[in-house]
């Protein structure tokens, strides 16, 4: 996959950047090709070899179509969260966070969301929570040309616990004395 100058690619597991140039440099005489991606969210410089981008994972930001299929997969609560031990979740949250897939991205989010509901985070599960957070709100946002802040509203919208719930279940509300 050929990136252009100013072009917007993903990174796996850093998010979206933008191609700021491509540049040629020499190592033990053989000349090399890389893509200078500046991340958008904390502006770290990444090169990467043009003859590996395939490989590492870069990619194209997602395209519209796609979105829906991400906010599907927020939205379902059919798939039971993963009951391993914390170390274990960890560990494959992790890797599905560095695909760099944003349906795996999403996955992680709606786990870590729901767990959210009925107990604490870890602060390693906060830190991911964030992770994958971050990583979605960048790319949802570019793929539908919106700010992040209203992606991350549809999102906290999605987890929102119903009006009227707390984390007991229905509030019943008590009737004063007279």
């Amino acid at each position: 996959m050929q990136f252009k100058i100013g072009e917007r690619a993903v990174y796996p597991a850093h998010g979206v950047g933008i191609i700021k140039e491509v540049e040629t440099q020499t190592f033990e005489g053989e000349e090399y090709q890389f893509y200078v991606l500046k991340i958008l969210d904390n502006g770290m410089t990444i090169r990467v070899p043009i003859q590996n981008a395939d490989a590492i994972g870069m990619r194209n930001v997602i395209s519209v179509e796609h979105v829906e299929k991400v906010y599907e997969v927020l939205r379902d609560r059919k798939t039971p969260t993963d009951n391993q031990t914390w170390n274990r979740r960890y560990r494959e949250y992790m890797q599905r966070i560095k695909t760099g897939d944003p349906l795996e991205i999403g996955k992680v989010l709606r786990d870590l969301a729901l767990m959210k509901q009925e107990k604490s985070l870890s602060f390693g599960e906060r830190k991911m929570f964030d992770q994958a957070m971050t990583l979605l709100k960048q790319e949802l946002s570019c793929a539908r040309g919106v700010e992040e802040s209203v992606i991350e509203d549809e999102i906290d919208a999605i987890f929102a616990k119903p009006e009227g719930e707390d984390d007991e279940g229905p509030v019943k509300k008590k009737k004063k004395k007279k």
